[in-house]
């Protein structure tokens, strides 16, 4: 099955109203004949909207009216802001609104660096702030104020009125935008209350202050439950190993990684984990989480009856877009879920737009609608949409999927692991390698080469992967089975560029 099984060929069209100017507002129009040709864009025969307000370049707004407004304070709202900088239109013009207490850091951490024991040099704030995580500045909070970027911080917004242009926060605050972007990522899929959700001892990752909460808990535990073989199963039970707790990771399906690892690739890493004591129950369904005298979660009862004890459960299954509360404002995808946007993050409302893992965008590569729950699209869609919408770019986000994980990396651990992915993995999977430590898998499809993912590579060898998943050049598939070696199976690939 396709890592991006989920995306669809097509998204119902809506047609425009028209667009009446009110005072102090103006409305920034160029088209594109190559907007209104990109077939794959769910908004296709829009113009470009801009709605702009006339403020004072000054770090203080004098008044409730912010030209621009992101809605978010993770790594799309941090690089976004970058762009803003860079552009000239930072300061005294854009507000960031964040029901987080920290500048906009770089998430990828929390279920790595952050998660190492407390003996062994963990990540911690200011040291990860965007935007570092892509060779950038750091980005303080002192970085807002000297570049004039009005931050409000633990202030949700609750409400938006999107023919007035305004947000309300949690706090009562009504702040009035001429752009609006929303860069809310998402929220953590969590076990209903009634089966043990929310009981204490049992927690989910999505910012700092859950990551912080865990860290807590490790200190205590000594029998850890992981729930879930994606990418926070794998990385947080790593961790747990750092910690030299007992863990067992227990998923529904038949391997880690289903999505995006073969049965092969996935037995690699399963074994590698057992080597270092992790313990695997796979194909269980999960009853419910039981409580102990104390309230603490205890056990995780399965369907089948089995019982394992826990005194701290992870529970990793997975994210949902969060949309509110601005899905009664602006056209929502219900197959892949997020907010409709075309090639340049427009929605459906003039001036209004959504990046990162909360944006439903055509992927232009292959033609079809996508979310992307990843720091690298995050990064990229903020960019991109921020360019177009200072300097009317109207060039397609023309995205390369692309994803990694970094686990087993702190002091004293035997083994380091590192892999990267690019492109679909559709088609024939070809592996090469043993695991020691390298190992590749190719995805052919119709003879040319589809997707491909490389563990431990050297910095050149990683460099070449997105070449290859962009290129998808035709490969003998025979020649590359008989490669003796990864880098002999690389050759071979390289060649056909």
């Amino acid at each position: 099955m396709s890592f991006f099984s989920i995306i669809i060929p097509s998204v119902r069209r809506r047609s425009m109203a028209s667009i009446s100017i009110r005072s102090g507002i103006s409305l920034w129009c160029p088209r594109s004949p190559s907007l209104d040709s990109h077939r794959s864009s769910p908004i296709n025969s829009r113009s470009f909207h801009r709605r702009n307000f006339v403020v004072s370049a000054s770090s203080s707004f004098a008044n409730d009216n912010r030209e621009f407004v992101i809605v978010g304070g993770g790594n799309a709202a941090g690089y976004a802001a970058r762009t803003f900088v860079e552009n000239g239109m930072a300061d005294g013009k854009l507000c960031i609104v964040s029901k987080e207490a920290y500048a906009p850091y770089e998430r990828p951490a929390l279920t790595k660096g952050y998660l190492f024991p407390l003996d062994k040099k963990p990540a911690r704030l200011p040291g990860f702030h965007t935007c570092v995580g892509s060779g950038g500045e750091r980005q303080t909070p002192d970085w807002y104020k000297e570049k004039g970027i009005e931050m409000i911080y633990e202030d949700p917004v609750t409400a938006i009125d999107a023919e007035k242009q305004t947000l309300t926060t949690n706090s009562g605050k009504l702040l009035k935008y001429g752009s609006l972007i929303i860069a809310t990522g998402c929220t953590a899929s969590r076990f209903p209350e009634k089966i043990g959700g929310n009981l204490h001892g049992v927690h989910y990752i999505r910012d700092v202050a859950d990551a912080d909460s865990l860290i807590s808990s490790l200190a205590k535990a000594k029998k850890v439950v992981v729930v879930g073989g994606g990418y926070i199963g794998m990385e947080v039970a790593a961790a747990t190993v750092g910690w030299n707790l007992d863990t067992t990771v227990i998923f529904p399906e038949t391997h880690l990684l289903p999505r995006l690892f073969t049965p092969s690739l996935a037995q690699k890493y399963e074994e590698l984990y057992e080597e270092n004591g992790v313990k695997f129950i796979k194909g269980a369904s999960i009853k419910n989480l039981e409580a102990g005298p104390d309230g603490n979660v205890a056990a995780v009862k399965l369907e089948d009856g089995t019982t394992i004890e826990a005194d701290l459960v992870v529970i990793g299954i997975g994210a949902k877009p969060a949309v509110s509360p601005f899905d009664k404002a602006v056209s929502l995808n219900t197959t892949v879920g997020g907010i409709e946007v075309d090639s340049l993050f427009r929605s459906n409302v003039p001036g209004i737009f959504a990046i990162g893992d909360v944006a439903a965008f055509p992927l232009k590569m292959y033609n079809k609608i996508s979310r992307v729950e990843h720091v690298d699209h995050a990064r990229g869609s903020a960019q991109h949409c921020v360019k177009a919408l200072l300097t009317a770019q109207t060039n397609p986000y023309d995205y390369l999927p692309y994803f990694y994980s970094r686990v087993f990396e702190y002091e004293g651990s035997s083994r380091k692991v590192w892999w990267q992915f690019f492109g679909d993995n559709v088609g024939e999977a070809i592996q090469i390698g043993n695991f020691d430590p390298k190992i590749a898998t190719f995805w052919l499809d119709s003879g040319k080469l589809k997707g491909v993912l490389l563990e431990s590579g050297s910095p050149e060898e990683f460099q070449l992967l997105p070449k290859l998943a962009r290129s998808q050049p035709s490969i003998d598939k025979v020649k590359l089975q008989s490669a003796a070696s990864v880098e002999e199976a690389l050759e071979i690939a390289r060649a056909s560029l």
